[in-house]
């Protein structure tokens, strides 16, 4: 049995880490073992300019600690208003790798995404020529959509005839969610990735729903199937560089989460490694975690693999049951539940 697991630095490819006060708790939490993170744009107002990016960042490095190597990489936020010309000075920063296409009203904060993606195909062309990223929330929004079938829809009537148009733009889709969704990536071209999060591999909508609903395990994409959550495990664990770590943790205040109308997003930057070492030594794939969560990600978006270790042990630790954010109380995920594996 191992009883330790010394991995190259890990990257966090898909990251919340929110505004304010909130970041002296997601920024610690964060810098505790990552080197570097994708952060998302979706503040309120979001970080549509590179002026903005530029401004988050520096309010994100007030948090990190001193001894830190902690590297917050910054996105976009596509709005229709969105230029060509925003793209070439975003690309000529040096500090936005990635730029976040929101379908309208599909998640936290997607009030300002957009209605017509054909509308940003210029824009697409102009990423695709300065080599950033499109970092994908793939969901329709359609009201009349079964929430369980938005990823799929989303594959199917948006994904598709982008992949098709604009071969040579590297694209992720984030946060995968279903078989559907790891199928489509397998058939595409190695422009085309995906992230996984530690939630859909630990859980699927019987954890959400069953006994009770759960507020502190809605997410979007929301929980899937048995299948789904299946061939996320498979895929994440396969060895495939196509498929590497993106949290999507996302935090809310407590009682925004057990509320009448509980915000979408788990909180997973306190253990994320531990729980994907959780979930891949369950499938004996320890000797799959370091390319997953090390490599993987920094080979797709270009960038040189980290070079310092950290170490895991397998030691039991109780989660705490919450956590201070800000001037609220935060639900981390698996609150009050142990884990084997902890990070020295």
């Amino acid at each position: 049995m191992t009883n330790s697991l010394t991995i190259t630095r890990p990257d966090d490819w898909h990251i919340h880490l929110r505004d304010n006060i909130h970041l002296n708790k997601t920024v610690k939490d964060a810098s505790r073992y990552l080197n570097r993170a994708l952060v998302m744009p979706n503040l309120v107002p979001p970080v549509t300019t590179t002026e903005d990016a530029i401004n988050y960042q520096q309010r994100i490095k007030q948090h990190i600690p001193e001894n830190s190597s902690f590297q917050p990489m910054m996105t976009l936020y596509l709005t229709e208003s969105t230029t060509e010309e925003e793209i070439n000075k975003a690309k000529q920063s040096g500090l936005i790798i990635g730029c976040k296409l929101y379908p309208h009203g599909v998640t936290t904060n997607s009030e300002a995404g957009i209605n017509s993606i054909e509308a940003l195909y210029p824009i697409f062309e102009a990423m695709s020529q300065q080599n950033l990223v499109l970092n994908i929330h793939g969901e329709v929004s359609s009201p009349a959509t079964d929430i369980f079938y938005r990823e799929t829809l989303f594959i199917e009537q948006t994904l598709k005839p982008i992949c098709k148009k604009f071969p040579d733009l590297r694209i992720v889709l984030e946060h995968i969610s279903t078989k559907t969704a790891v199928d489509f990536i397998l058939t595409q071209n190695d422009n085309i990735a995906a992230t996984i999060t530690p939630h859909h591999l630990l859980f699927n909508r019987n954890d959400l729903l069953s006994g009770g609903i759960k507020p502190h395990y809605y997410c979007l994409p929301i929980l899937k199937k048995h299948e789904d959550q299946q061939a996320l495990i498979h895929a994440a664990t396969s060895g495939n560089p196509k498929f590497f770590m993106g949290t999507d943790s996302a935090p809310h205040a407590k009682n925004k989460k057990e509320s009448a109308c509980g915000c979408a997003g788990i909180y997973s930057a306190h253990a994320s490694v531990e729980f994907y070492a959780l979930v891949f030594e369950q499938h004996n794939a320890l000797d799959k975690l370091e390319n997953f969560t090390s490599h993987f990600g920094a080979d797709f978006y270009q960038l040189p693999r980290n070079h310092d270790k950290i170490t895991l042990i397998k030691e039991n630790w109780t989660v705490p049951t919450s956590l201070d954010y800000g001037d609220n109380e935060l639900i981390p995920l698996w609150a009050g539940f142990t884990l084997n594996w902890k990070v020295i």
